[in-house]
Order: C-alpha cells, then structure tokens, then sequence
C-alpha cells in the first residue's frame, strides 16, 4: 500500500490518498502565512485508519514545511504529538517572541 500526499493549497490543507486512488482517506488542515504553517486539523476517513495515513500526512508536510523555510505551530493535537515523539522534526516548532530565551 503506497500513501501519496499532495498540497491542495486552494483547499489549505494537505490530502492523503491510497494505491493512485482518486479518494481522500485523509486531510491535514492549515492555515499558512510567509513565515509560519499552522495545522489546526488532521482527520483520516474510518476506512483507511490504521494504514499509516496520519503519519504520512505529518512526514510529507513537515518535510515541506522545512524546504519552504517554514516554523511550524501544532494546533493540531495529532500534529503536537508527532512532534513531541519525533526530535527530527524539533527544529521546526514555532516559539513565540516571549518563550525564546536570548
């Protein structure tokens, strides 16, 4: 099983889908500015749970958001997660003006 993941930026959000289908089986919702992406919504239809979906939603997205130069603020709780348990992808959270220590 292959999960292919591509930005629909008129939809802002990336989608997740299975084996070249034409089918969603997931979404990772943003909001993105210049300097920062925000994912305040992942979701993955019930019939593809379990098949790694979620992850490759995160994996492809983060990865993109590092190419582009991009911060990243995890609204997200799933999104927070994958952060949290990946330290690859430390360097990439967003820290306001006043947590970051001069």
């Amino acid at each position: 099983m292959t999960v292919t993941v591509t930005d629909a930026p008129q939809a802002d959000r990336y989608e997740a889908r299975l084996d070249g289908s034409d089918t969603v089986a997931g979404i990772a919702q943003y909001i993105r500015t210049p300097e920062l992406i925000a994912f305040v919504h992942t979701e993955v239809g019930a019939a593809h749970e379990g098949r790694g979906v979620g992850s490759a939603l995160a994996r492809e997205s983060l990865d993109a958001a590092r190419a582009a130069g991009l911060r990243v603020l995890a609204v997200c709780p799933f999104y927070g997660g994958y952060l949290a348990r990946d330290p690859e992808y430390a360097d990439l959270a967003y820290q306001s003006r006043s947590q970051v220590s001069d």
